[in-house]
């Protein structure tokens, strides 16, 4: 059953942008301007929806936003002060699914048009992507009537003149159409986010989120930052975390692929999933200041891989083939490794003495995948050696039991992570093998309204490169889309900590 949506327009042509293309949706035309608003509102007190979206064309004040853009307000901003829009998230998703560009951020309106360039500037360097006359003082007022129950309210803006093409041009008409065209095309996506609207339960898998290794190989690039000259350079992703490497670079970390692209003399920092030691020789032979940031659980992997070559063993590294880890991995004894992915790589395994066999594995692998090629190697070769202790980290095992824990009781799993991180990858294949649908974003802004709508219980979790304020802004976007119960299933707690290496150890 569709829930009540009213959609609420300024301007004649974009009432009919969206006329008959938002499916059992109400429209309404609010007038343009503060006054006219204020003189409709009491329209809108006589009669809330239950979902209610602020739609039409705006000015851009972002640099990089060009006509037909859209974008979706996180807040809105006006004299009277801001709302924040939590809600919004999956409706970001849903229009970047259907092609459109979009961005997300604070959207200011003013009683007046913007005017020239330096207006334009100075309102951007607020932080506001867009402006425009209406949307803060209805925002307002709906959230004035809100009862107890969360009333989703959008605001979705098509950008017609930006910070580079002024209003008054003749462009500007081709603009406006490109503009109303897109509006039109938001609107079956407003219909399926405003079913989202509903009473949920999120199960949060615990442990979840940053790990020992992980965080400290943060602090180590936030102490290398503050301690010594900028940039400070980082070999690879110091965690695989798009957000993490985004912050980081904010704050003057520069990420490169390989050591030709740091200059002599300057600081570099190994990431978390260590490298070989041909990488170590020519950081020295340069003269960089090198940071190890390894993570002391791949290190171990490393002393262990060493050790079986110089004993004489075949080694075999259970991993994924490119993944930094391994790479690091098989540098350690170039040559003398032997990387499978699979059991049937297992089959094939060639060894000179089949007495003489040892494995490792990658920290990060899934549990059930690593023990079926396990089976197969110990299978081959019954002497095989392993490691004392479990390859598979601590970490890796708990996320993964703690997922597996809460996917039998989700209607679907989400797993916080980038996709190139091997652990939140495994996360989401375990939720399925276990019976969930699931699925890995980034954050918020990827969650699809289609895997959402119906889904009363959410399981929720994070790799352990996946910073745990995503998990928090999860959480706020279903809260706001309805009455949420938060229950967390913990199956281990976690109270490891790893010390910091001397160049940067208080």
């Amino acid at each position: 059953m569709s829930v009540d949506l009213l959609v609420v327009t300024a301007l004649r042509s974009e009432y009919q942008a969206l006329r008959g293309r938002v499916p059992e949706a109400r429209l309404a035309r609010c007038g343009m301007g503060p006054v006219k608003v204020a003189r409709w509102l009491p329209e809108l007190a006589r009669d809330l929806p239950a979902v209610l979206v602020v739609a039409g064309v705006a000015g851009g004040l972002d640099p990089s936003l060009r006509p037909g853009d859209v974008v979706v307000a996180s807040e809105v901003r006006d004299a009277a002060g801001r709302i924040t829009l939590r809600e919004t998230a999956p409706l970001v998703a849903e229009l970047r699914a259907r092609g459109l560009r979009v961005q997300t951020g604070p959207i200011l309106s003013r009683d007046t048009i913007v005017g020239g360039p330096d207006e334009r500037e100075r309102l951007a360097a607020t932080g506001a992507l867009a402006v425009d006359m209406e949307s803060a003082a209805i925002v307002r007022a709906a959230h004035e009537h809100r009862s107890d129950t969360p009333r989703p309210i959008a605001v979705v803006r098509v950008i017609v003149d930006t910070a580079m093409t002024p209003l008054v041009r003749p462009a500007t008409v081709t603009a406006g159409i490109r503009a109303l065209r897109n509006l039109a095309r938001t609107g079956p996506a407003l219909r399926r986010w405003a079913e989202l609207a509903g009473p949920r339960t999120i199960v949060l898998a615990a442990p979840r989120s940053f790990c020992a290794g992980v965080d400290r190989a943060i602090d180590i690039v936030d102490a290398a930052l503050e301690r010594y000259p900028h940039p400070i350079y980082v070999r690879r992703q110091i965690v695989h975390n798009a957000h993490v490497v985004r912050d980081l670079e904010q704050r003057g970390a520069v990420f490169v692929e390989e050591l030709d692209e740091v200059p002599d003399g300057t600081t570099l920092v190994f990431s978390a999933h260590g490298v070989a030691p041909a990488v170590r020789a020519e950081a020295e032979r340069r003269g960089l200041k090198v940071i190890d940031a390894t993570c002391p659980l791949v290190a171990k992997v490393h002393a262990e891989a060493r050790r079986f070559a110089t004993r004489g063993d075949t080694v075999v590294l259970i991993g994924h083939d490119g993944h930094d880890e391994t790479e690091g991995t098989l540098g350690e004894v170039p040559g003398k490794i032997t990387l499978v992915e699979t059991p049937q790589d297992a089959e094939r395994v060639v060894a000179e003495d089949p007495d003489r066999v040892a494995f490792l594995m990658q920290t990060t692998l899934a549990i059930d995948d690593a023990a079926a090629t396990v089976d197969v190697l110990r299978r081959r070769f019954p002497l095989i050696a392993s490691s004392a202790t479990d390859d598979i980290c601590y970490a890796t095992t708990n996320r993964q039991a703690a997922v597996k824990a809460i996917a039998g009781n989700s209607d679907v799993v989400i797993v916080l992570g980038s996709a190139n991180s091997s652990n939140s990858l495994r996360l989401a294949e375990v939720a399925a093998r276990a019976g969930a649908p699931a699925h890995l974003v980034d954050d918020a802004t990827a969650l699809l309204p289609e895997w959402l709508v119906g889904a009363r219980t959410v399981g929720l979790t994070a790799g352990a490169s996946a910073p745990p304020h995503l998990v928090d802004e999860v959480i706020g976007t279903l809260r706001a889309l309805g009455p949420v119960e938060v229950v967390e299933q913990t199956v281990a707690r976690e109270e490891i900590t790893f010390t910091l290496p001397k160049e940067v150890a208080q």
